[in-house]
This record gives structure tokens, sequence and C-alpha cells, in this order.
């Protein structure tokens, strides 16, 4: 599915500005609301998951969703159309997120899981840099014929969903999220409350998931889409055919870091490594603004990839880390809703600035959030560190 999706995502800035005329506050409109879609329906995809006591039929749902979506790319002749198909692709992407992820987090070993959805984040970027790769030798063979690359986009997304069909089996859930009274005795501590609690009662989340969720949402805001990326780089004098690679190079570095960067985050603290992946992006957005030679942009491109593999990965396995396990899709539910309202803010405020002030301008204000963002950071250590008061 990645394939699938990123042979149009790699193509679609690219064929909005030059062959449907939008503005770039247009596009970022457009990739705001398609990643805000998506991050709002798994707040619902995740809570239901719990309900269910199931991952899988959501997942297949919202793969065989975002499978359907792939002809109306083909067939777009406006903004309007790219829009809908971009909203329809992404409620499928949301349906599947959620459980997918708390999936992962149940059958993971609690001290694999920095490594568990590292691998996670690195097998789905294979796809991320097969898909532009793909689409860019499209591309040089057809001409620069954008709907005939849409329209073979939909064989491996068609794929990815017999592939779930018929090849996945689920396992049982080791933690139902309605658990009988008769289990409270004889738990563990810390799963006392959970077996005396009734399904119409669930546990809260606690303080300190809300605090990943804030992290999260911080992340994101401090972050420009990937869109302009691929707009910057055309600014360099890049063929239309070429810019896919500028989501290969950078989601080549994302896939190769990712896993061994999750492994450390099982060894170190999270917080120095949330630290450090604030710092490349900061180092990216520098050499972004900077100017338009392909070194720079070439340093800021790998940059952005490994700042991304040491974030995205390590901020899904502290959700794990802080939500009860009959939670989990609800956590990340909500972990995704909030960063996908930062998602929406984010791209809007990103395309106007891109407009009216230039490229420079863009990544600089990125760079300006992250600043904050490691102030926030910060913070939070500092919180931890505090001992409670006598009484608490």
């Amino acid at each position: 599915m990645d394939i699938s999706s990123e042979m149009i995502h790699s193509l679609l800035p690219v064929f909005m500005v030059t062959a449907l005329g939008a503005s770039a506050l247009t596009v970022g409109l457009i990739e705001g609301a398609g990643e805000a879609t998506a991050l709002l329906v798994k707040l619902v995809s995740g809570t239901w998951s719990d309900r269910l006591g199931r991952r899988k039929p959501l997942a297949l749902a919202g793969y065989a969703l975002g499978a359907l979506s792939k002809p109306l790319f083909a067939l777009a002749g406006s903004p309007g159309m790219v829009l809908g198909a971009r909203l329809l692709d992404r409620v499928g992407k949301g349906l599947r997120g959620a459980p997918r992820d708390a999936l992962v987090a149940d059958i993971a070993p609690p001290a694999l899981r920095g490594a568990a959805f590292g691998l996670r984040q690195s097998l789905d970027t294979v796809g991320a840099f097969l898909g532009p790769l793909l689409a860019l030798g499209l591309m040089l063979l057809w001409d620069n014929d954008f709907h005939a690359v849409f329209w073979v986009a939909i064989v491996p997304g068609l794929l990815a969903v017999a592939l779930l069909w018929a090849g996945v089996e689920e396992p049982q859930r080791p933690h139902p999220a309605g658990p009988p009274a008769a289990q409270g005795q004889g738990q563990v501590q810390g799963q006392a409350a959970e077996a005396s609690a009734s399904p119409a009662t669930p546990t809260p989340l606690p303080a300190a998931c809300w605090a990943v969720v804030a992290l999260g949402a911080a992340f994101t805001l401090a972050r420009v889409s990937e869109a302009f990326l691929v707009l910057r780089v055309q600014q360099g004098g890049l063929g239309l055919a070429w810019t896919p690679l500028v989501l290969v190079g950078m989601n080549l570095v994302y896939a190769l870091a990712a896993y061994p960067l999750g492994r450390l985050a099982d060894r170190v603290s999270h917080h120095r490594l949330l630290a450090l992946g604030l710092g490349l992006l900061v180092a990216a957005d520098l050499a972004l603004a900077a100017g338009t030679h392909w070194a720079t942009l070439g340093l800021g491109i790998v940059l952005w990839g490994l700042h991304m593999a040491m974030t995205q990965g390590l901020l899904a396995a502290m959700v794990a880390d802080t939500a009860p396990p009959e939670r989990r899709g609800t956590a990340y539910g909500w972990f995704n809703f909030v960063s996908g309202v930062a998602m929406l803010v984010s791209g809007g405020l990103s395309g106007l600035l891109w407009d009216r002030w230039g490229a420079p301008m863009t990544f600089a204000a990125s760079a300006a959030f992250a600043v904050l963002t490691l102030g926030l950071l910060a913070l939070m250590r500092l919180a931890r560190r505090t001992p409670p008061r006598r009484g608490d």
C-alpha cells in the first residue's frame, strides 16, 4: 500500500501546481486536510478496535478503501477532485492506522517496543521510497504522463488488500477491552483496577500518556509537509520526472536508520533521543532555507530523514509504554487526532508563508517551532524530576 500511495503522493504536489494550476497555499491546505482527516478517523477506529477486541477487520476495511480511492487520482482534472480523492484515501488510512499500531504494541515484548516500532517504520518506509522510484521510471518512460502513472498505482494497492485478507491471521488479544469482574482476584499489581472496572467505565488514559500526545502535536506543528520538500528541490532546477527522487532519498535514509535507532531507544533516555531528533530537524530546516544548491538541499533531505527515523517510532513506542493495554487503540487514536489538528495548522501556515515570503521563510518558521518544542521537552523533563510535595 505504501508503494501504491507514494507513487501518487510523490508526484501530487507538482501535478497540482503544473498541471492543475494550484497555488502553494492550495497544496498545503489539501495536504493538511488529507492528513488531518486520516488522523481524525484514527480516533474512532482506535476506540472501536478496543471495544471489538479485534484489529484486523478495521485494518482490512481501511486498506480496501485506500485501494478504491486510487482511480480517482487518475481521473482528477481539478484541485477539487484531487481533494476528494485525497480525503477518501486518508479515511482509509485512518481506519487502519490505530488498530495496526495497537496490534504491534499488543504483540511486542515491552523491552523491545522501540525496536518493534522502529522495524515497522523501516518497512513502511521501504514502500515509501520504492513508490517514488517506480513513479520516476514511469514518468521517464511515458513522457511525464501523470495520469498513466496514477492508473498503475492501483495495482499494488489491490495486492496489499489481497495479502492482508489471505495472509494475515490476527492472534488472540491478551487484554480484552472489558475484563470480567472474576479476573480481579490473583492479578498482578497494575491489573487489579482494570479487572474491577466494567466495560461501561473503561480505564482512563493516564497523565503520562496525554503528555506524549502533547509532544506528538508539538513535533507535528514544527514539521512542514513533505510536499514542500518536493517543491523546494524543484526550485533548484530538478526536472518534473525527477522530482520523486526527493522522497526516494529521504525515505531511503528513514528506512535504513529507523530500526537501529529504534533498538537504541530501548537502551537510552527517550527524552534525549527526542531532543536530538529536534536538533536534526532544526539543522534540516536551516539547510533547506539556505539556498537551492544541490549539496545544500541534499544535506537537508538527509537530515530530515534522520529526524523522522529518530522520532516517529519512538513516539509510537512511548504511547504504548504509557497507555493501559486495553486502551491502546484509544490512546493511538487520540495521539493521531491531536497530531492531525496540528498537521492541518502546519500545512496551511506553511503554504501561506511560502506564497507570501517564499521558501526560506517557511523552513525558518519550522526551525523556530522546533526550538520551541525543545523548550517544551525540557519543561516536561524538569517536571518529571521535581519531587512530589509532602502529602501528594
